[in-house]
């Protein structure tokens, strides 16, 4: 074993090596992309959610609407929903549309967490698969030798073996990686459904001729920049 090089021992159970060292790869890269992600997930949405309530309760609903087109947060596109609709449809229908939108973002979070789940339960098996192949391939080479002594045997077996191990051990890491990301993703959906009830408290009741004046200037600034593209 010590003797064998790196090429040798990626080699090892017909190239089941390599599908083991790939999905190790693969569950790192879905790792970073996901730490990325979730990156001051929380911390950017209370802090969204602070500043938009703080404008509902003086009823400062266009100021709320603008720091939400400026946020980088997720939950600024839940808020935006709310606002879209609020004084063009009823409050069930508002409520309804920024909930949808919520779960919208929150299934987002788990995304690519499958791969995850699925190296989990196959790396294992991929690593028995070629410590199968690597023992039937050390027995075949015996064929012709009348004595086999188990000095002969041990070596490829045990090279064959480190299949196995490595299978094992990338199914681990990617178990570890699933369910952490699993529980934090849960975390953040649980949070966000706070931030958003308290927002839809909030936006609810705000003074119906509050929300049809901030329905007619979204609808004149909208008319406004049709009429300027049409000049241009």
């Amino acid at each position: 074993m010590n003797d064998l090089s790196i090429w040798q021992i990626l080699n090892h159970g017909g190239g089941s090596m390599w599908v083991v060292v790939a999905f190790s790869v693969i569950a790192l890269a879905v790792a970073i992309e996901r730490s990325i992600a979730l990156f001051k997930f929380v911390s950017r949405a209370a802090a969204l959610s602070d500043t938009v309530n703080r404008c509902l309760t003086r009823g400062a609903i266009g100021e709320a609407r603008s720091a939400c087109e400026r946020s980088p947060s997720p939950m600024a596109d839940i808020f935006l929903v709310g606002y879209e609709r609020l004084g063009r449809a009823k409050e069930e229908h508002v409520v309804t549309a920024v909930h949808r939108e919520r779960m919208r973002v929150g299934q987002a979070l788990r995304s690519r967490l499958w791969m995850l789940g699925t190296i989990g339960a196959t790396s294992p098996f991929v690593g028995l698969f070629g410590t199968v192949v690597g023992i039937m391939s050390a027995m075949g080479g015996f064929k012709g030798d009348d004595e086999v002594r188990f000095s002969m045997v041990s070596g490829p077996i045990s090279e064959a073996l480190v299949v196995t191990a490595a299978g094992i051990l990338v199914a681990v890491e990617a178990v570890i990686l699933f369910n952490y990301f699993s529980q934090r993703a849960a975390r953040i959906v649980a949070e966000m459904k706070l931030l958003t009830d308290e927002f839809l408290e909030l936006l609810l009741d705000q003074p119906k001729s509050s929300a049809g004046q901030d329905g007619k200037d979204s609808k004149r600034r909208g008319d406004d920049d049709g009429d300027r593209q049409a000049a241009r």
